[in-house]
């Protein structure tokens, strides 16, 4: 049986702060829906009874920041794939703090010890306004053998000026053509 809260509860955020990933939702008009996997050990951080930010790293779409762009809306969905079996929701809106900006800076050094990861393009913050709690029954057990390090020995390869052409080339608009904002971060980049 689901069971709904107005922030998180310590409880669900016991459940969620181990997981070894996370999916992010999001959508906007006339757009696919977009469900994207996500590492949270390195980049998710639980701000606040009704935030978290995840750092970002560069990838092969945009969706999330043409998403947030465009529409703003956002959930975020844990699993637990051990012990006990839940499923944890964050239903709310989030933004993107492009890197290069003072804040997302300021969010860098409080919450990750100003410690960038390797292609990082933006920290997103989303405000929770409902968390929901179900069984997980359903829920697999998985065993958990590592991270891969393939993305970040990309864009280590790539540096600052490579990340910056690709951000260009591929991450300026969303697969539905519409705008992420990343040309920021391209400038920065550039520096």
């Amino acid at each position: 049986m689901a069971k709904f809260f107005d922030s998180i509860p310590n409880p669900l955020r016991r459940m969620v702060e181990p997981q070894r990933i996370f999916f992010v939702a999001t959508a906007a008009d006339g757009a696919r829906v977009n469900i994207s996997p996500r590492p949270t050990a390195e980049t998710l951080r639980i701000t606040g009874p009704n935030e978290l930010i995840y750092l970002d790293m560069t990838g092969s779409g945009a969706e999330t920041a043409a998403h947030l762009k465009a529409d703003g809306r956002m959930t975020v969905m844990f699993c637990s794939f051990e012990e006990q079996p839940m499923i944890v929701r964050f239903f709310g809106t989030g933004r993107s703090v492009f890197k290069g900006t003072e804040e997302y800076q300021t969010l860098l050094d409080t919450h990750f010890d100003g410690k960038e990861l390797p292609g990082a393009r933006q920290i997103v913050v989303q405000t929770i306004e409902q968390a929901q709690s179900s069984c997980g029954y359903g829920v697999p057990f998985f065993d958990y053998t590592g991270e891969r390090s393939t993305l970040k020995d990309w864009s280590t390869r790539k540096g600052d000026a490579g990340i910056a052409e690709y951000l260009e080339e591929k991450n300026l608009v969303s697969q539905d053509g519409l705008p992420t904002g990343f040309e920021e971060v391209a400038e920065a980049l550039k520096g």
